[in-house]
């Protein structure tokens, strides 16, 4: 069974601010947008979606408590994309810092209170 890739889904309560915090705040771009309920977010060549629903998403502070993540998103500079997201007026919840696994992350919470790791391989 050949796979060619892997699509995550966010649940929002406010599509149109999730929208806004991963493009505007993130940079990334909407690869595509379904009514007033449904969109795809690209991050490089990958795509993940986000699904508007009626109540906040339950695994948000399981997430959170458990040093857990949503997304991870991976770049090939962490120390500059945390002066870019400082700029765009978004608070880091864990600084940059290597990882004993070899990497460089740095984590963010969405609009939605979604953990989001960014990491740099070493």
């Amino acid at each position: 069974m050949p796979i060619s890739g892997i699509v995550a889904q966010l649940r929002t309560t406010d599509l149109a601010g999730s929208i806004r915090f991963y493009t505007e705040k993130l940079g990334l771009s909407v690869a595509f947008q379904y009514q007033d309920f449904y969109a795809g977010i690209r991050a490089g060549d990958q795509v993940f979606h986000l699904k508007l629903v009626d109540e906040r998403d339950p695994s948000v502070d399981f997430v959170h408590s458990g040093d857990h993540f949503h997304l991870y998103l991976q770049t090939d500079d962490a120390i500059a994309t945390a002066a870019i997201l400082r700029r765009n007026g978004v608070t880091l919840e864990k600084e940059v810092h290597d990882t004993a696994w070899a990497t460089r992350e740095l984590v963010v919470r969405d609009d939605q209170g979604h953990t989001v790791y960014i990491g740099q391989p070493l």
